[in-house]
């Protein structure tokens, strides 16, 4: 009888224990609990605004591509240059002062100008002709600054390349820069005056945006291999001009291109492999 009531007493004494532990447990768990939810909420906060500021440019950029005024041959390129892809590598914002390089026809001015229309501003510079005449003479084009300089772009009888003069682009602390498939056609000494001007365009942390067919790395010239450059002789080249190398894309990668043709070829006519590079200057 004694056991009995001693193993009872015993009973009767832990039961209080095992509360207060289980009481701790499940305080411990709900602390946990609450912690947990406030850092989830807080990081979906975070990653909700970040979406809201990159659905904002990308809306911008995708109204400029649906645009009536738009040319429908600039429309089927879409597919493959992917510009809004392209434009979010770069970190584009709509409230940056950029500048396009080489604007050829217009084929991205016509996206960037409505994104930095409002709250950016957009210049273009150097062999600005076609796009003044095409493009900014049409409504809602008006706010794009073509730079007027002495670069004289031209391309010497019988040379492969062009070359370029002296010059300024008579503007500073840019925030962005950027060339689509242009540094092909240059010599070395008119590369790095180019991107030396770029260079001292550009505001301290500016970025510089280029993209341009793939060569391969240190073959010689050839007939097959004019509009292609050398992406290890780029980064060099940016290296040297005092810019750091930030990141590269492999949006524009294409495993069917050989890298052996030129770009008019039949195989790779419209579906080049590019190189999509960003620097930075310090």
């Amino acid at each position: 009888m004694a056991e009995v009531s001693h193993r009872a007493i015993n009973h009767i004494d832990k039961k209080p224990e095992k509360k207060v532990e289980n009481a701790t447990i499940r305080a411990a768990t709900n602390d946990r609990s609450k912690t947990l939810r406030a850092l989830l909420a807080f990081a979906a906060l975070i990653l909700a605004g970040q979406a809201l500021a990159a659905n904002e440019i990308d809306a911008k950029v995708e109204a400029a591509l649906a645009a009536e005024s738009r040319p429908e041959a600039d429309r089927e390129r879409d597919w493959n240059r992917e510009p809004l892809e392209t434009l979010n590598f770069f970190g584009l914002k709509d409230n940056l002062r950029v500048l396009e390089l080489l604007p050829g026809g217009g084929w991205y001015t016509r996206v960037l100008a409505p994104v930095l229309a409002d709250n950016g501003t957009l210049y273009v510079a150097l062999g600005t002709g076609r796009v003044e005449e095409r493009v900014l003479t049409q409504p809602g084009f008006d706010k794009v600054v073509a730079l007027e300089t002495s670069d004289n772009v031209h391309r010497p009888k019988g040379s492969r390349y062009y070359v370029l003069d002296d010059f300024d682009f008579g503007v500073s602390d840019l925030d962005m820069v950027l060339t689509f498939r242009n540094l092909h056609n240059f010599d070395a000494a008119s590369r790095a005056r180019m991107n030396q001007q770029v260079f001292n365009a550009l505001k301290s942390g500016g970025l510089y945006g280029i993209v341009d067919h793939t060569k391969r790395h240190m073959e010689s010239e050839n007939p097959e291999n004019r509009r292609r450059i050398d992406p290890v002789l780029v980064i060099k080249e940016m290296l040297d001009q005092g810019f750091e190398f930030v990141d590269y894309s492999d949006l524009h990668y294409r495993a069917d291109d050989e890298l052996e043709y030129e770009l008019h070829r039949r195989s790779v006519s419209g579906n080049t492999d590019r190189f999509t590079m960003l620097f930075r200057k310090p």
